[in-house]
C-alpha cells in the first residue's frame, strides 16, 4: 500500500470511483454527490490536492484536500487546518477502513504544512459515518446548519445540515 498524489493520468479511474460512490449514495438513500467536472478534478490534481491509496497499481481510495473552508467552518477557519473532502473507495475494495490510513498519513502531513487541525465534514445526520469517523480518531463537533452555500458543490445546497469533525494535533503530542 502506498499513499501519493494523484496524476492527471488517474482521471478516468477517479471519475469511475466517484460514479460508484454516487451509485452507493443513491442505493443507501444518502446525500448524493453531484457529477464533478473533469476540469475541477484536474485542477485539484495539478495543485497536488488529490491523493490516493494505491494497492497493486489500483486506486483503492482517493480524497481531496483544501487548506481553507470558510463556507463550512466559518470563524474556525484560521489557516490552521487541512480539510479532507470526498473520501471515495474503489467499490471492489470497500470495507477496508482506508480512513485509518488517511488519518495516519494526514497527521505528519498536516504538521509538515504547519497546521494544527485535520478536519472533515459530512452532510445530514449520517450516524454510520459519524461512528466511522469517530472510530478513526476524529472528534465529532456536532451538526451545524450551513447558510452560505453558493460557492460550494451542489450537494451542500440541497442538505444544509453538516456534521463537523476534527483531530487537534496539539492533543497528539
Amino acid at each position: 500500500m502506498e499513499i501519493k498524489n494523484c496524476l492527471t493520468t488517474d482521471i478516468n479511474e477517479i471519475m469511475s470511483i466517484y460514479e460508484a460512490a454516487r451509485n452507493l449514495q443513491i442505493q443507501r438513500k444518502m446525500v448524493v454527490w453531484p457529477f464533478f467536472d473533469e476540469t475541477f478534478i484536474l485542477k485539484e490534481i495539478k495543485e497536488n490536492r488529490q491523493w490516493k491509496i494505491v494497492i497493486d497499481n489500483l486506486i483503492a481510495c482517493n480524497w481531496a484536500i483544501t487548506f481553507e473552508d470558510k463556507e463550512i467552518w466559518g470563524e474556525k477557519d484560521k489557516n490552521d487546518s487541512i480539510y479532507i473532502h470526498r473520501i471515495c473507495t474503489n467499490p471492489t475494495l470497500r470495507g477496508n477502513r482506508y480512513i485509518d490510513e488517511i488519518v495516519r498519513w494526514s497527521k505528519p502531513y498536516a504538521k509538515q504544512m504547519g497546521k494544527r487541525f485535520i478536519r472533515l465534514d459530512t452532510l445530514g445526520n449520517n450516524t454510520k459515518l459519524i461512528e466511522h469517523y469517530t472510530s478513526a480518531g476524529f472528534n465529532f463537533l456536532g451538526m451545524v446548519k450551513l447558510t452560505d452555500t453558493a460557492n460550494l458543490p451542489a450537494h451542500y445546497q440541497k442538505e444544509p445540515n453538516c456534521c463537523l469533525f476534527e483531530i487537534d494535533l496539539q492533543n497528539e503530542m
